[in-house]
């Protein structure tokens, strides 16, 4: 081929390629999605009317955009009968909350070399060895042996098997063990005069209602994962998330039991009674044992006292990576095993999952406007968040309601979506 050919050629493909990408539609802008706050003040109508109903007695909501607040109120009241206000600085029972915390504090000694998601977990717990599972068949339950070990990362994912030991194959035999129906509503252990590690060696003799990794049952399952921190670390732990996550992250109102100076900044747990909210008892099954109790069960699980402002805190750090304020609590790709869907389809088949330690959204409108790859839970007591880092949002609604008849989480979710306009 001569030289003049060659060049001839080399000319036309040239000219061929810088015609198709001429022809090729440039990509589109991304479109950056920014809070309207006319339309974000719709908020204060919708959440003072739950208060003017007396549907609830109080409510605090919080909404950051690009780590930012750009919503925070505080609505009706902290204590109703003495007249004592609600306020963002208020403390509440966080309940389930707490397990995002106790997920990270496992995954901080996974980075560390002391343990690994995929150990069973006898390794730290003995009695967990040799796990039961309870199968009722034609009205009569029986017990067989689990399939194979429980592993962290089935505590994390809540499909280990392991209930609240509420339901009625081993609810008696829970009960007998000072747990299940003897739990409050199963979970409670703030009145405990033992340490939770104490109390999951007792669990570990329990049976279990499903074949580990076979289907998702919400329970002790982070409870367990606090008494393995303690195991791995060497240390309570209280101690464990507050050297190594909430007093870095300057959480200084996230604890386990409160200091009786202040008591008075805790909101008093209210309940729903004919859609209407009325102070709910002493004990377990109302305000709980925060200030007064014995102070040694720290359940990893469901124990927390926390504010708005400290939560979202710990959310952003999530949110940016596992990084907040210069402060590395967790590297990128472990804050992504937690918002990534690790159970399949066993949490749910309509587009909601569970990584390590959140809840996820892996389609648009499985869980209101949420946005792909957002992730969050919520407490018993009515508590609730959401972080969506498509929207660069953490949302977080703090009421003590328990149980909650109202559909609040819903509607704040919503209001603040319909708020995202094209910037």
């Amino acid at each position: 081929m001569s030289k003049r050919l060659l060049s001839f050629l080399l000319i036309l493909a040239l000219s061929h390629t810088l015609v198709l990408a001429q022809a090729k539609p440039a990509p589109a802008p991304q479109t950056v999605m920014a809070v309207d706050a006319g339309r974000l003040a719709r908020l204060d109508g919708v959440l003072q009317e739950y208060v003017d109903k007396n549907q609830l007695a109080g409510i605090v909501a919080l909404v950051l955009q690009d780590g930012k607040p750009v919503y925070e109120r505080a609505f009706g009241w902290a204590d109703k009968e003495s007249g004592r206000k609600m306020t963002t600085d208020t403390i509440f029972r966080i309940a389930s909350q707490t397990k995002a915390l106790t997920s990270t504090a496992i995954l901080i000694l996974m980075e560390e070399g002391k343990l690994s998601v995929d150990d069973p977990v006898w390794r730290f717990i003995p009695t967990f060895r040799e796990t039961k599972v309870a199968v009722k068949k034609d009205g009569v339950v029986e017990m067989v042996p689990a399939k194979r070990a429980i592993t962290i990362r089935d505590l994390l994912t809540h499909t280990a098997g392991i209930s609240y030991g509420t339901s009625s194959e081993v609810a008696a035999l829970y009960e007998a063990k000072g747990l299940g129906p003897a739990a409050g509503f199963g979970w409670y252990t703030a009145d405990k005069d033992e340490p939770v590690g104490v109390t999951m060696e007792r669990l570990g003799t329990l049976p279990i209602v499903a074949q580990p990794g076979e289907a998702y049952v919400y329970g002790y399952n982070t409870d367990i994962l606090g008494a393995v921190v303690e195991k791995a670390s060497g240390m309570p732990l209280d101690q464990f998330i507050r050297e190594r996550i909430t007093q870095p992250l300057g959480m200084k109102d996230t604890q386990f039991f409160l200091p009786p100076a202040e008591k008075s900044r805790l909101a008093t747990v209210y309940s729903s009674k004919d859609g209407q909210a009325v102070r709910a008892p002493e004990g377990s099954k109302g305000q709980g044992h925060y200030v007064d109790g014995p102070r040694k069960s720290f359940a990893g699980g469901a124990g927390l006292l926390s504010t708005a402002k400290d939560y979202a805190r710990f959310l952003e750090m999530t949110r940016q990576g596992g990084t907040l304020d210069g402060v590395r609590v967790l590297s990128p790709r472990t804050v992504m095993l937690m918002r990534t869907n690790q159970s399949g389809t066993l949490h749910s088949q309509t587009g909601l999952g569970f990584g390590f330690g959140f809840q996820t959204t892996d389609r648009y409108g499985a869980n209101g406007m949420d946005g792909v790859g957002a992730y969050g839970w919520g407490g018993a007591y009515g508590t609730n968040y959401r972080v969506d880092p498509e929207s660069r949002l953490t949302l977080v609604l703090m009421i003590q309601q328990m149980p909650n008849s109202t559909d609040i989480q819903r509607k704040f979710s919503t209001l603040v979506y319909q708020s995202l306009i094209n910037k």
